[in-house]
């Protein structure tokens, strides 16, 4: 009888840890835009670490400080322990029979993103790297992206806004961010950056629209918008004489993209406030929204003297990528 009654009690156990034949998995660990890479030494002091920190040692463009893209660390096969497996990006690297490329999520622990490379040698296994090397970057950085969103939806503003109610859109903000400025046709948020040396800083959201006029020349005229609504809507200390304008001694670089499945560009830069010292990064997402015939514009800019910005403007990223137009 204690036998039968013991074997119950386990399997039911069995049963609370285990359902539609999925283990249930720990929490992933490490820090956003942080790879870490599976790989022997020799390959990782070689030409394929040499590779692996070519790419994702890319800088980041629109960046007052050199900042790369992703951050890498290193560890060997037989040192890739339970804890290390725990990590949330993961980039195998090893020797095969044939060249694979494979991803796969929530393998040891969720959410957690790992990729596969192998190749019969070394210079196989660097042709991967080479070729896939912007969809590599793609997959860990849109990951990171649906964590940081996932954190933020824990804790949403509950808040109305009069702006995006009148321009039909949602956006997903994190209740630390403040209103600024909400007229019905601007808004702009605040969160004020409280640790470290960065306490004097603030993160910022701005969300406009602007009339569709001619679809040919939108990336043309993304700086010169973004300074006039600086003018009107974003004065300096002295709102007579300073506001915010695009830096003019950085050319901001524009990518495609794509938001709520509309086309999109994105456009990264610094910004600068006229007759003043402030300045930083921008981040600027301007959509194409044609039933509307309108633009939608959600900006991103961070004001953090002396430290770096990269993990303040990925927060941004990830809040403009949340927006739907109703």
């Amino acid at each position: 009888m204690r036998k039968i009654v013991s074997f119950v009690i386990f399997a039911n156990l069995l049963v609370s840890c285990v359902g539609n034949d999925k283990m249930v998995l720990k929490d992933s660990i490490g820090r956003i835009n942080k790879v870490m890479v599976v790989a022997k030494i020799s390959d990782w002091t070689g030409d394929i670490g040499q590779e692996i920190r070519n790419s994702f040692g890319e800088l980041m463009v629109g960046l007052p400080q050199s900042e790369p893209i992703l951050s890498v660390s290193q560890v060997a096969p037989n040192g890739f322990s339970s804890m290390m497996k725990a990590s949330r990006n993961i980039l195998v690297v090893s020797e095969g029979k044939q060249a694979n490329f494979s991803v796969k999520q929530n393998v040891y622990a969720k959410p957690q993103t790992i990729i596969n490379v192998q190749g019969k040698d070394d210079n196989e296994i660097i042709e991967i790297l080479q070729n896939r090397k912007e969809e590599i970057r793609k997959i860990f950085l849109d990951a990171d992206i649906a964590f940081t969103q996932a954190i933020f939806n824990k804790d949403l503003s509950k808040q109305q806004y009069k702006t995006l109610n009148n321009l039909g859109l949602s956006l997903n903000i994190p209740s630390k961010f403040k209103t600024v400025d909400d007229t019905g046709d601007f808004l702009w948020l605040r969160n004020h950056l409280t640790s470290g040396i960065a306490k004097t800083g603030s993160n910022n959201i701005l969300v406009y629209s602007l009339p569709l006029k001619d679809k040919t020349a939108i990336v043309d005229n993304i700086v010169s918008s973004r300074n006039e609504i600086g003018e009107k809507y974003i004065p300096g200390s002295d709102p007579e004489t300073m506001h915010m304008i695009t830096e003019a001694a950085y050319t901001p670089f524009t990518f495609d993209a794509i938001i709520d499945g509309k086309k999109a560009f994105e456009t990264r830069g610094k910004w600068e406030v006229k007759n003043d010292f402030m300045a930083g990064p921008f981040l600027n997402y301007t959509i194409l929204d044609e039933a509307n015939n309108r633009l939608i514009v959600v900006e991103g800019f961070t004001y953090a003297p002396s430290i770096k910005k990269r993990a303040f403007l990925f927060e941004l990223e990830a809040i403009a990528k949340s927006l739907k137009i109703k």
